[in-house]
């Protein structure tokens, strides 16, 4: 069964497409199933993986509002190793079509249950808002990275956004709970930057990951060739800190099954063919 994760923060600009699509890439890498789930309007996620929202015949709209089955909507991209379940300016209308339709924040949990078995991992690329598309995408999940910049106002809107995680888990998914804060755009030469990760480490303890995402012009630059970093230079400060950040995930989860009595994954390749050991942490 995947493992469904959201990537969610209700701040915009934190690096939550760019690190969907990088996750996604690196995980792809490893020898992982994934499916990227694109929730965002924008589509950002969708051409940075190689897929012009402009041309898809489908999207998640119609698997939101018209009940597609996502087998038959999700495509896959070859060059950047896994399947996008791809969205574009029609996901706008999907808030005002689903109003008068029963279950409607349930949608998606629905729809990904029915392909669960064929990835390993679904990450949901959520709004930067809490609507109903950032609802359906954590109620369909039962984990989520929250992505955010080390600096003041990220904390403020941290505590907002821990406390609807932990409404959405008391009141339609008890299973949702936070797995990790990624800590992005990261400059260990600035003192607040320092000064905002010792909090975190302090009353986030364990959930921190300890692979940080530098600011990289190459991590700006691949969204435009529409490849992700790791196909676009790998070896590259960005691409190598998703790379660890895959492997710590994975170590992550297959500590979680073991805790649980299941059967671990297949083990992870470290690395794309011909390429250096990602980093740790940079």
């Amino acid at each position: 069964m995947a493992r469904i994760i959201a990537v969610a923060n209700q701040k915009g600009g934190v690096g939550k497409t760019t690190t969907c699509v990088n996750l996604a890439a690196s995980l792809g890498a490893m020898g992982r199933r994934v499916l990227l789930v694109d929730l965002d309007p924008q589509g950002n996620a969708t051409m940075g993986s190689g897929i012009d929202k402009y041309a898809v015949e489908r999207s998640i709209y119609d698997v939101l509002v018209h009940r597609a089955p996502v087998n038959l909507v999700a495509q896959p991209s070859a060059e950047a190793g896994f399947s996008v379940l791809p969205a574009n300016g029609d996901l706008t209308a999907a808030e005002v079509e689903l109003l008068d339709v029963e279950n409607r924040e349930r949608r998606l949990r629905t729809a990904l249950a029915e392909v669960a078995g064929d990835y390993d991992f679904m990450l949901i690329d959520c709004p930067p808002s809490l609507n109903m598309l950032t609802l359906n995408g954590l109620i369909a999940a039962d984990g989520v990275i929250i992505a955010m910049q080390c600096e003041y106002y990220a904390l403020e809107g941290l505590t907002a956004l821990v406390s609807t995680i932990n409404g959405v888990a008391e009141s339609a998914n008890p299973g949702l709970q936070i797995v990790g804060i990624l800590r992005t755009m990261y400059d260990p030469r600035n003192s607040l930057t320092n000064d905002v990760s010792a909090q975190l480490h302090e009353h986030f303890a364990g959930l921190v990951y300890r692979t940080v995402v530098p600011r990289n012009i190459r991590l700006a630059e691949a969204p435009s060739h529409g490849i992700p970093a790791i196909h676009y230079d790998r070896n590259s400060r960005g691409s190598k800190a998703y790379m660890a950040l895959a492997g710590e995930i994975i170590r992550r989860e297959e500590k979680r099954l073991r805790d649980a009595g299941l059967p671990p994954d297949a083990p992870a390749q470290d690395a794309l063919p011909d390429s250096p050991p990602p980093a740790a942490s940079l």
